[in-house]
Parts: structure tokens; C-alpha cells; sequence
């Protein structure tokens, strides 16, 4: 444990997140972008999206017990390097296969292997910082998520509507390589624990703990899970599957055009992610986890004015302008919130289990955003012409959850 908050390896982990995120952020617009542009169809790319999530779901809790065991930084290397295999191998086959099926293929890999190394990542976070920075280290861990998402769809949209999608393919590879050198030279401390019996009793058992930790023992983080996960399901997988639908589809705008828009959103929402992440650093002591019910509140009440805008403007600059504001502000105040759980759920849970519940708490929370975006996916189709009437329903209900999250979170202390 360091006695300082930039050490040499919590300092080489933050660089490497700023490489491995920034290439990871512009594969997650290019791809289903390009999707989108190839059938014009939400409700394909709302299943394409759930499917993709799945991956991601399943191989959350596996990363988490492996984040136990094994050295994580030899995790984040592995992962790094298998990505660029994976970008390397759609690169060859886009133009000889069907492409929905390859891009569906390839967006299942690439979620499943974020699902595996997040925790890894998180789980790393209380080996190399001492508790008391906690909060600040998650802090600078999920402003360096947004300003690599920040930079990732802005660049990632001139190159794409300029050069197509193999240039922003060529540049996320070579992230990822560097990315996975860099951390090669990251020492993490590492105790290896006993295995008792096969490794899917090994699993079986890690996962129980888990499970126990989360409901039984601290039954707050389970509640802090079901708030984030009905989140989940009804803003962010809006947010997901409406955003390029509305911007790209919807909207009165010229194609290309709209594709630059659609990376300028993605940009202004890493941006609204960045300033959440520092305003959560620098007011780290004056955050209350009790009144973090207010946070989502607020992000909820932010959806409405899109729906209004929807339903009372023509004009495509004037709702972009608008989804773009909104947006922006349901980023910083969503971003607060998550990293005040972070740090809620690192500080109670012993070193030992801290990897497995990280785990099973993203697998939880993600589990909502396929069903999400299958869902937005087919009433955004249904719903044509009408799109606000599927904005508003995803604010009403948002709003409903965030009520209830700030009874629930009203009591913890």
C-alpha cells in the first residue's frame, strides 16, 4: 500500500486507462454506428446492442473471481493485447462475411472482454492507494474514462464521416498495444489463494461469497444494486439506442453531417462524465452518500425537456442543441453518483472478496442494459413519428426509481 495517491504504479494504471479507454470509446462508436448506417434500423441495432451486452454480462463475475487470484496486471495485459487480435481479425474479414453477423461477433467479444477487466481495474484501485484516497482515486480513474470518452467519439466521428471506418480501426489497435507494453511494467501486490477441488467448484464457491457478502451481509449494496440496475434499464439504455436513432434517423439533418453530430453528443457526454468526475474529487468530503438519491433525481428530470423538444421543434439543430445540454448535465450527475458507490462498495468489502463483488455488482447492473436496449430498440421502431412519447415514458419512470433511491439511500449511514 503507497502512502501517496500518485505513485509510480497507480500513475502507470491512470496512463494505461487513458490509452486502452480512448481506443475502447472510439471502437464503441464507430462500430455500432456503422451498423446503423448499413440498415438505417433501431430495432436491429437495439438487438445487435442487447446481444453484444450479453458477454459482458457473463464474463463480469468470471474477471472478478480470476481478479482474486491471479495478478491483475497480467490480466490487463492479456485483455489489451487480445483486443488489438480482435480488432486485427475484423479487420481482415469485414469484407468477406456478412457484416451484421461479424459486427455482432465482434461487439460480443469486445464487451465481454471490458466485462472481464473492469474488475480487474477496480479491484486494483485498494492494493495501490491507501483508504483514505479512495475517493479521489476513483474520482481520477472515471475522469480519465470521460476524457477518453471524450476524445474517443469526436475524433473517432471526423475520421469515420471523412475515411470510413479502417483508419479508426488502425488507430484503436495500436492503443491497445501500447496500452498492454505500458502496463507490463505496473507492479501490483499479489496473494495467492488456496484452491481447493476443480476450478467450477473453485467458482461455484467464490461466487456464493459473493452473493452472500452483497444480500446477507450487506444488504445495502444490494439495495444500491437494484437502484443502479431499474437506471439501467430505463435512462441509460434510452440514452444508448436513442441518441444515434434520434440524432442519425430522427432528426432533419444531412447524413454525414449527422454522423459528425452523433460524435460531438458522445463527446459533450464524456465531457458532462469529466466535469462529474472532478466535481466528485474535489468535493470528495462534502458528498453525502445519503442525499446520492438526489443525483439520479436530478438525472432523471433532465430527460423531459428532450421529450418536449421533440414533440414542439422541427428544426434538427434546435433539438440536437437540447439533447446535447441534457445530456450533458445527466452525465455530471449520474458520474457523482457512481463514484460515490465506488467508493461505498471498496471501503466495506474486505481486500480478499473486493474483486468477486465488484464483479457480480457490474454483472447485476448490466444485466438491465441489454433488456434496455432490446426494449428502447423496438418502441423507438414502433413508436415512429412519435419518438418523444418514448423519451417521456423513459423520464417518467426514471424519475419514479429516483424517488424511491432517495428513501433507500436516505437511511444509510
Amino acid at each position: 500500500m503507497h502512502s501517496k495517491l500518485f505513485s509510480k504504479d497507480f500513475t502507470l494504471v491512470v496512463i494505461g486507462q487513458i490509452i486502452s479507454l480512448f481506443g475502447n470509446a472510439a471502437l464503441r462508436f464507430a462500430l455500432p454506428l456503422y451498423l446503423l448506417n448499413l440498415t438505417g434500423s433501431s430495432a436491429l441495432y437495439g438487438t445487435v446492442m442487447a446481444f453484444a451486452l450479453v458477454p459482458s454480462i457473463l464474463m463480469s463475475p468470471v474477471g472478478g473471481i480470476i481478479a482474486d487470484r491471479v495478478n491483475k496486471r497480467n490480466i490487463m495485459v492479456a485483455l489489451d493485447f487480445f483486443t488489438a487480435l480482435v480488432i486485427l481479425g475484423f479487420s481482415v474479414l469485414m469484407n468477406g462475411v456478412n457484416l451484421v453477423v461479424l459486427l455482432t461477433v465482434t461487439l460480443m467479444l469486445l464487451f465481454g472482454i471490458a466485462g472481464a477487466y473492469q474488475p480487474a481495474v477496480q479491484a486494483s484501485i485498494p492494493a495501490l492507494v491507501d483508504q483514505k484516497y479512495l475517493m479521489a482515486a476513483n474520482s481520477i480513474i472515471n475522469t480519465i474514462s470521460s476524457f477518453a470518452s471524450l476524445t474517443g467519439p469526436v475524433i473517432g466521428g471526423i475520421l469515420y464521416s471523412v475515411y470510413g471506418l479502417k483508419p479508426i480501426l488502425l488507430v484503436c489497435m495500436g492503443c491497445f498495444i501500447i496500452s498492454a507494453v505500458m502496463e507490463l511494467f505496473i507492479q501490483i501486490p499479489f496473494q495467492r489463494q488456496s484452491v481447493d477441488g476443480s476450478i467450477w467448484k473453485m467458482i461455484g464457491a467464490d461466487f456464493a461469497d459473493s452473493i452472500r457478502f452483497i444480500w446477507k451481509e450487506n444488504p445495502r449494496i444490494g439495495k444500491a444494486v437494484l437502484v443502479v440496475c431499474g437506471i439501467n434499464l430505463f435512462l441509460s439504455a434510452m440514452i444508448c439506442v436513442g441518441l444515434p436513432y434520434l440524432i442519425t434517423e430522427v432528426l432533419a439533418l444531412e447524413a454525414a453531417l449527422a454522423n459528425r453530430l452523433y460524435g460531438f453528443v458522445e463527446g459533450v457526454m464524456a465531457a458532462g462524465g469529466l466535469a462529474g468526475g472532478i466535481c466528485a474529487g474535489v468535493f470528495a468530503d462534502r458528498l453525502s452518500l445519503e442525499k446520492s438519491g438526489n443525483l439520479i433525481i436530478a438525472g432523471a428530470v433532465c430527460v423531459f425537456p428532450v421529450a418536449a423538444a421533440l414533440l414542439l421543434f422541427s428544426s434538427g439543430m434546435i433539438n440536437y442543441f437540447v439533447i446535447v445540454a441534457c445530456c450533458f448535465m445527466i452525465m455530471i450527475v449520474t458520474t457523482i453518483f457512481t463514484v460515490q458507490m465506488l467508493s461505498f462498495f471498496q471501503k466495506i468489502t474486505p481486500q480478499n472478496l473486493i474483486g468477486k463483488v465488484i464483479a457480480v455488482i457490474i454483472m447485476a447492473a448490466t444485466c438491465a442494459q441489454p433488456l434496455g436496449s432490446a426494449l428502447y430498440g423496438v418502441l423507438f421502431e414502433m413508436c415512429k413519428g412519435f419518438e418523444y412519447a418514448v423519451v417521456l415514458f423513459s423520464g417518467i419512470v426514471s424519475l419514479i426509481i429516483a424517488v424511491g433511491a432517495r428513501k433507500i439511500f436516505s437511511s444509510f449511514r
